[in-house]
C-alpha cells in the first residue's frame, strides 16, 4: 500500500532530479544551465501530470483516475481510494433511502414530505391515490395549492396539531390528517383514510337506535296493559284480548333478543370449523311440517329436495340461514303465493338453495340493503307480521362463513329468489345423479 504524499517525499523526487544534472555539469560544465533544465524537465513533468489530472476531472467519462509515477501515483491512488470509498457511501445511501421508501410505500397511510411553508419534496404512493397528488410532477408544489380546502388551510396557519383533522374529500370519502413539525422547518403530513371508521360509528348509531325503538314499541304495550290491570276492573273478554296481546309482544321481543343474540354469536367469531355433517334434507323436511302448519294453508309450497345431498360447515349457522329465508318467505308473502324451496346440486357438484316465489317482489333500490340489520321494505307491514329486520342479516353473515354470498333477485309481480351456492368442497355425500322430488 503506498504511504501518504509528504515533503520528505517531494524532497527525495527533487534530488533525484538535480543529483544527475549536478554530476553531469561537474564534469561538463555549465552547472547552472544542466539545473536549470534538469528543474524544467520536472516543472514540464508535473505540468503533464496536472493536466491529465484536469483532463480527468472535467472530460474523461472514466470512473478511475489516470495511473502516475513518482508523487503522482500516490496522488492518483488516494483519488481512487476516495472515490471507491465515495461509491460505497452513495450505495449504502441509495440502498438505506430505498428501504425507507419502500417502509414508507408499506405503511397504510399517505405520507407527505413538506417544508413548513408546505412546498412538497416527496409523497408514498398511498397519497397519490388518498390526495390526488402526482409524483414527480407535484414537486416543489404548494399543498395549499393541491388540497384546496379552507378547513385544511385554517389548520396549516393556525399550527395547532394536538388534534387530527378529519375532510370528506371526493365521493363521501373522509380522510383524517396528522401533522407532525420534524427537523428544521419541516413537515411530515400523515392522511389516512377513515371512512370505513365513520360507516362503522353510524351503523352503531343505528344499531342501538333501531335496537331502543324495537323494544320500545312491546315495553309500552306491556306497561300500558299492566296499568289498565292494575288501576281497574277488566272484562273477561277484555283481560282475554290483553292477554293475548301481551304474551304476543313478550314473544316479539324474545325473538328480537334471541335473533340479536345470534347475530352477535356470528360477527364475534371471523372464522368457525365447517366440519359438522349437516343432514340438510333432514331440516329441510322438518321445516317443511314447520312452514304448513305456519302457512295454515295460505300458500302453496313445494320442496324439492335431493335426499342424499349432505354437506360440512357449521350446523348453527347454516340451519339458522336456511329456517330464516324458508320462514321469511312464508311470513313476508301474502295469501295465494306459490313458493318453491329446492335443495340441489348443481352440474358443477356444488350445493344450491333457492327460496323462489311469485308474490309482489322486491323493487330494485331496496335489494342491495335487504341484508342491512332492521332494513325494513314495508315498516308496517314487517311490525304486523312481527319481522325485526335481522334475518337476511344472519344470513349474509352466516353464509360468508361458508365463502357463500346470498343472491338476491326480484321481478316486481313475477317472481324472487333468494338463493346460495356451496362449493363443491364442502359436499360429503350426494346421488350421482340428482334426483328432485316435489312434496306439496
Amino acid at each position: 500500500m503506498l504511504e501518504r504524499l509528504t515533503w520528505k517525499i517531494l524532497a527525495l523526487e527533487l534530488m533525484l532530479v538535480c543529483l544527475p544534472a549536478l554530476v553531469a555539469g561537474l564534469l561538463f560544465g555549465y552547472l547552472s544551465w544542466f539545473l536549470i533544465l534538469a528543474l524544467l524537465a520536472l516543472m514540464f513533468w508535473h505540468a503533464r501530470n496536472l493536466m491529465r489530472l484536469s483532463h480527468w476531472l472535467w472530460v474523461d467519462r472514466r470512473m478511475t483516475p489516470p495511473r502516475g509515477q513518482g508523487s503522482w501515483e500516490r496522488l492518483f491512488y488516494g483519488l481512487n481510494q476516495m472515490q471507491s470509498r465515495n461509491r460505497r457511501r452513495r450505495g449504502e445511501l441509495r440502498q438505506l433511502i430505498k428501504r425507507f421508501r419502500s417502509g414508507a410505500e408499506s405503511l397504510p397511510d399517505a405520507l407527505v414530505l413538506a417544508t413548513e411553508d408546505g412546498v412538497i419534496f416527496w409523497c408514498n404512493g398511498l397519497a397519490q391515490r388518498i390526495m390526488g397528488l402526482r409524483w414527480p410532477e407535484d414537486y416543489g408544489q404548494n399543498i395549499l395549492n393541491l388540497l384546496r380546502y379552507p378547513e385544511f388551510a385554517r389548520y396549516l396557519r393556525e399550527r395547532d396539531f394536538s388534534r387530527p383533522l378529519t375532510l370528506v374529500i371526493s365521493h363521501d370519502h373522509h380522510t383524517e390528517f396528522r401533522i407532525m413539525p420534524y427537523s428544521e422547518n419541516h413537515w411530515l403530513i400523515v392522511a389516512r383514510d377513515v371512512t370505513q371508521m365513520h360507516k362503522l360509528e353510524g351503523a352503531r348509531r343505528n344499531f342501538f337506535a333501531n335496537v331502543s325503538h324495537e323494544l320500545r314499541t312491546p315495553l309500552t304495550v306491556l306497561q300500558g296493559y299492566l296499568e289498565m290491570m292494575h288501576d281497574a276492573e277488566m272484562s273477561p273478554a277484555l283481560r282475554e284480548k290483553a292477554l293475548s296481546t301481551m304474551h304476543e309482544q313478550s314473544r316479539r321481543m324474545d325473538t328480537l333478543v334471541k335473533q340479536l343474540l345470534t347475530l352477535s354469536r356470528i360477527e364475534a367469531a371471523p372464522s368457525f370449523e365447517l366440519q359438522d355433517k349437516i343432514d340438510v334434507p333432514t331440516v329441510l323436511n322438518m321445516l317443511e311440517r314447520e312452514v304448513e302448519t305456519l302457512s295454515a294453508g295460505r300458500h302453496q309450497i313445494y320442496f324439492h329436495i335431493d335426499p342424499h345431498l349432505i354437506v360440512s360447515g357449521n350446523d348453527e349457522q347454516l340451519r339458522s340461514a336456511i329456517s330464516n329465508l324458508v320462514y321469511n318467505a312464508v311470513t313476508h308473502t301474502p295469501e295465494g303465493t306459490r313458493i318453491d324451496i329446492s335443495w340441489l346440486r348443481t352440474p358443477q357438484g356444488a350445493a344450491r338453495f333457492v327460496v323462489k316465489d311469485n308474490g309482489p317482489g322486491v323493487a330494485a333500490e331496496h335489494i342491495s340493503r335487504l341484508t342491512e340489520r332492521f332494513y325494513r321494505v314495508d315498516k308496517a307491514r314487517s311490525r304486523e307480521t312481527g319481522g325485526s329486520g335481522l334475518g337476511l342479516a344472519i344470513v349474509k353473515h352466516a353464509l360468508s362463513h361458508h365463502n357463500a354470498r346470498l343472491r338476491i333477485s326480484s321481478k316486481p309481480n313475477e317472481e324472487t329468489v333468494f338463493s346460495f351456492t356451496l362449493a363443491p368442497g364442502l359436499v360429503i355425500a350426494s346421488t350421482l345423479k340428482d334426483e328432485a322430488s316435489g312434496k306439496r
